[in-house]
């Protein structure tokens, strides 16, 4: 894979994600969901911390958390930055196309959601009892307080777990119940690949 191809394909990837995001934002209300099928839901809520929703000021209670917030954003632009490099010398050097691919989904999915991170505080307004609009006069908050958009819940299976089960046994359960986007997805399969097929992305050569 060239740097063109991987190039459109990290502009596919964004516009999806970017595109799905901005509709939700303007068309959905925070907390507003909409069954497409009883497994899937559209369902809008917003992240400003990490993954499942952790706050970084919840690891480090010194911090606040809006300075969490900003540390967050900035190490995710630095991490951004690392991957853009390593997928750039990868392409350069004609390494394995497999960790190219995976790179170039992982590159992609970081960048759409530092895009909320850094920028959606002030192109939105805010959702909370409204739909919120794009451009307005003053957004919910200011560069780097961005929150990420989220709107893909997948609750495949709802029901109370046995009581034979260690500690949870009779509690109820969703499965799946993190909400995510599709940035998410294209960090997920980045990773999955790395991991399913890391023979042929590190491939050892005969030196080695």
């Amino acid at each position: 894979m060239n740097i063109k191809k991987a190039s459109l394909l990290i502009i596919v990837i964004l516009l999806i994600d970017q595109i799905s995001k901005i509709y939700v934002k303007t068309h959905f209300v925070l907390g507003e969901d909409v069954a497409l099928f009883s497994w899937f839901k559209i369902y809008f809520i917003e992240n400003s911390g990490m993954a499942w929703g952790t706050k970084l000021s919840d690891i480090i209670p010194a911090i606040s958390d809006r300075t969490a917030k900003v540390c967050l954003t900035v190490f995710r632009i630095f991490a951004i930055i690392g991957i853009g490099y390593w997928l750039t010398n990868t392409i350069k050097k004609q390494q394995s196309k497999t960790l190219i691919l995976a790179l170039v989904f992982i590159f992609a999915g970081a960048l759409g959601n530092i895009l909320d991170s850094v920028f959606y505080g002030v192109l939105f307004d805010d959702s909370v009892s409204q739909v919120a609009s794009f451009l307005p006069q003053q957004g919910y908050d200011s560069v780097l307080h961005g929150k990420v958009v989220d709107m893909l819940y997948l609750p495949l299976w709802k029901g109370y777990l046995p009581e034979w089960i260690p500690g949870i046994g009779g509690d109820y359960f969703t499965f799946f119940e993190p909400v995510f986007n599709v940035a998410d997805v294209a960090i997920s399969i980045g990773f999955c690949i790395l991991i399913f097929f890391n023979g042929k992305a590190f491939p050892k050569n005969e030196e080695n």
